[in-house]
Formats: C-alpha cells, structure tokens, sequence
C-alpha cells in the first residue's frame, strides 16, 4: 500500500491586529443596543411630540399678539371669514391696516403641517385659534388632543 502523506495548512499565529468578534459577541452587542432603544425609545418619541405642542402653543401666542395689533390699527379683530390671512395681506377695504402682522409675511402651518383654525368671535373670548393636533381633527386625547387659544384678555381688554 502506498502510504499517503496528508499535508496540514500552516497555521498562521494571528496578530493582535487581525482580531475580529465573534458571532455571540455580536449578538450580545446587538440585544443590549435593542434594550436601550426599547427602554429609552418611546419616551425620546414622547419628548419630539411634547415639543411639536409646545411650538403650537408659541405660535398661537405669536397670532395672539399679532391679532391685537391688528385691533389696534383697524378697530377690530379680523372676521372668521378673513381669518389669520388678514395678519399676513391687507383685507379689501381697510385703510388703517399697518400690515403685515406676522413675519415673513405669511400664515405659518401647525408643527403638523395642518392649517390653524381661526373663530371670530370666539368661545372662549373675541378669537379662538386651534390647532387640531397630530391627528388633523377635532377633538382627541394625548398628542392628538386640540390645542385651543382662547384670549380672555384682549387689546380692547374683554
């Protein structure tokens, strides 16, 4: 019989600089990055969502104060019909208007993108200004619950 001669492969000691992870090292990594996004996840979503109410509250102040420069040079607040428009472009027929109220010129959207909604008069005073929240309707609870201003104080002071 021949004797057959079975050559092995060299073994190459590794280097320090040809380390790598192992596969359950990996993973562990990978589960422990899963925990923390589970644990600290929703509340980062729930700080984004309170801050997007939080800017709707500011820009409704911002209309407030804009309306009641508006009274001031016109002698009264901007009808339902004209709406928040009339702080951004001159409405037909009002010459004491010293416009425009708002900077940039224009009517900004809700954190949500949505249009705010304007009353005159309003329920809760001579305006209401509501934005419908991140659910783009009336009414609701939580982040989709409506955030309202309703002035009770007011430039001709009601």
């Amino acid at each position: 019989m021949s004797s057959m001669t079975q050559t092995t492969p060299a073994k190459h000691p590794r280097r320090e600089s040809e380390r790598g992870f192992t596969l359950v090292e990996m993973l562990v990594v990978i589960t422990i990055i899963g925990l923390i996004m589970g644990l600290i996840g929703p509340r980062v979503l729930n700080y984004l969502s309170e801050s997007k109410t939080k800017a709707a509250r500011i820009q409704l102040q911002s209309f407030s104060s804009a309306l009641d420069l508006f009274y001031l040079d016109v002698g009264r607040y901007p009808s339902t019909s004209e709406g928040l428009a009339a702080l951004a472009q001159r409405p037909a027929g009002l010459n004491t208007w010293n416009g425009p109220y708002l900077k940039g010129g224009a009517v900004p959207k809700d954190p949500w993108n949505a249009a705010y909604v304007y009353r005159a008069p309003g329920d809760h005073g001579p305006f209401d200004i509501l934005s419908y929240g991140a659910d783009g309707q009336e009414g609701g609870t939580g982040t989709a619950a409506d955030i309202v201003l309703g002035t009770q104080t007011s430039a001709r002071g009601e």
